[in-house]
């Protein structure tokens, strides 16, 4: 009996493999932020090393990545950062969505919960220094400085929608 289920658990592992996510590879940057703002060579070197895989629309695969199901999990997983901030997008989002995000991304970075440690562990040069830190959320918050200094403040306030908006959604 163990025998026929370790068959099936095989053969239904091996089919897997026939089944690919959609690779999340564009070089459209027509909406990056770097549209906007000038994204100085030192801050570029650590979005690039710890950032841009889950948190753009061009992700660099690592060879287990053609192995199911871990395809799957980094898909989704890719998915879920993008969700929640993409370089690539940024200038696509309304000024309120903009200074929240840099303010979370200040805050996440601050309190060592990006990179994500699981990610860190297999990738660890995307481990940030302590200076790197600095330089990251010191650009962030030079971003929301322009935001304040050019926006009125009511436009950079991200409204939750009313109960009569949420319920006509």
């Amino acid at each position: 009996m163990i025998k026929k289920i370790l068959i099936g658990l095989l053969v239904i592992l091996v089919a897997i493999q026939f089944i690919r996510p959609e690779k999340n590879n564009s070089a459209d940057i027509t909406k990056d932020i770097s549209t906007l703002y000038p994204m100085p060579d030192s801050v570029k070197v650590i979005v690039d090393k710890a950032c841009a895989d889950c948190h753009t629309n061009n992700t660099k695969y690592p060879l287990y990545a053609a192995i199911q199901p871990i395809s799957f999990w980094l898909a989704d997983h890719v998915n879920d950062g993008k969700r929640h901030f993409n370089f690539n997008e940024f200038a696509g989002y309304r000024l309120a969505k903009q200074n929240h995000k840099l303010e979370e991304v200040i805050e996440q970075i601050k309190e060592g919960e990006m990179p994500l440690p699981s990610y860190t562990i297999i990738h660890t040069e995307a481990k940030l220094t302590e200076a790197e830190k600095e330089t990251l959320t010191k650009w962030c918050q030079s971003i929301m400085d322009t935001l304040k200094a050019t926006y009125p403040a009511d436009s950079l306030i991200l409204k939750k929608p009313t109960q009569t908006q949420a319920a006509s959604k």
